[in-house]
């Protein structure tokens, strides 16, 4: 990170800050101590008390956001979505005399803009998932949710909403790799899966199917419980959220599982959910569900290997056991054609279907 960008970044959080600690009530933005939740140029979010503030991606046309936010906001998404909270508007000045001070009232949009350029929104705290205890990991709730979000209609929503971004997020992944991994062997091995993908995987054709409302980007750090501290989970981020192929939606688990990074029941138990609670990504009962899965995890696999090993470099570190997980699965990719069975050759099911 550069200086000046460093400095920017310094000065987003700052201005977060602010915003959210006057959206939970305070009368001083030095009240207190806000808390970064992210600070990456991609993502910056800041929590004062209940509220958060999140300033997203920078550039491009700010309506197909504000669309996202409508959605998440809307009726039909109470209970999957975490809604977002109105921008606080201004006060106006006090008349003369009346010993008011300033601050700011409830009820302005959905969707601001920092100085610098950046969209901003805010929403209430929900208490995210443990990292440090997988054994309580909500995969079941994930999988109920997910099938909730997809069996949303379409029609009944504001629009117009703008599609899924999930293929986006695997296209800047493999430009990532090019930009800041040396050509070693295992960038070489990730490059050539994302190769092997089909056109659509890669947002450059149409999806087999876009008639179910799609989260884009779904993996536990998109849950949280809400009230906090231990409220219902709710599903948060909808930078990607747009119609598109239910299918994936569950590839990150799927892709997860493949590289043998996700046990085989922790994944049954997020399956068995989605497709007890009426997903409709995949057949409800009896069928392997993996024909249906297999080019979204291959996705997910060579979007998040990319990731992983420009993180490793960043970081001026040798790949570790996830990272080296993770290509030799899109080592498998390149070896095998798509077809059933997580990437062709393994062998591994999860419990509960067949294969």
């Amino acid at each position: 990170m550069s200086t000046s960008t460093g400095a920017s970044l310094t000065a987003q959080l700052g201005q977060l800050a602010q915003l959210a600690h006057r959206a939970a009530g305070g009368a001083d933005p030095g009240d207190g101590d806000p808390v970064v939740l992210a600070g990456r140029d991609d993502a910056t979010v800041v929590r004062s008390g209940a509220v958060v503030a999140k300033a997203h991606d920078s550039g491009g046309d700010p309506a197909p956001l504000a669309a996202r936010l409508r959605v998440a906001a809307h009726p039909l998404l109470r209970g999957v979505l975490l809604a977002p909270l109105p921008l606080p508007r201004p006060v106006p000045p006090p008349r003369a005399g009346t010993g008011r001070g300033s601050g700011r009232e409830p009820g302005g949009p959905l969707l601001g803009t920092l100085p610098g350029g950046r969209r901003i929104s805010l929403w209430p705290y929900g208490t995210p998932v443990d990292p440090g205890a997988p054994g309580a990991a909500p995969w079941e709730a994930a999988g109920a949710l997910l099938a909730r979000l997809h069996s949303v209609p379409l029609a009944g929503l504001p629009g117009p909403l703008p599609p899924m971004r999930g293929p986006a997020r695997v296209v800047r992944a493999l430009e990532l790799l090019r930009r800041e991994v040396p050509r070693t062997a295992a960038a070489r091995t990730v490059a050539a899966a994302g190769e092997t993908l089909p056109a659509w995987a890669l947002g450059a054709a149409p999806p087999p199917r876009d008639d179910a409302l799609c989260h884009g980007d779904l993996h536990l750090g998109q849950l949280v419980r809400y009230p906090a501290p231990g409220g219902p989970w709710h599903l948060i981020d909808v930078d990607d959220l747009g119609p598109g192929d239910p299918a994936w939606d569950l590839a990150r688990p799927a892709a997860w599982f493949a590289a043998g990074l996700l046990p085989p029941a922790d994944f049954g138990r997020f399956l068995t959910a989605y497709r007890t609670a009426g997903g409709p990504a995949v057949p409800g009962d009896g069928p392997d569900p993996w024909p249906w899965l297999d080019i979204p995890a291959r996705a997910l696999t060579v979007q998040t290997a990319a990731r992983s090993l420009a993180r490793a470099a960043a970081e001026e570190r040798a790949p570790d056991e996830t990272d080296r997980a993770l290509v030799e699965a899109c080592s498998r990719i390149v070896r095998s054609p798509a077809g059933p069975g997580p990437y062709a050759g393994r062998g591994r099911t999860a419990p509960g279907y067949g294969g």
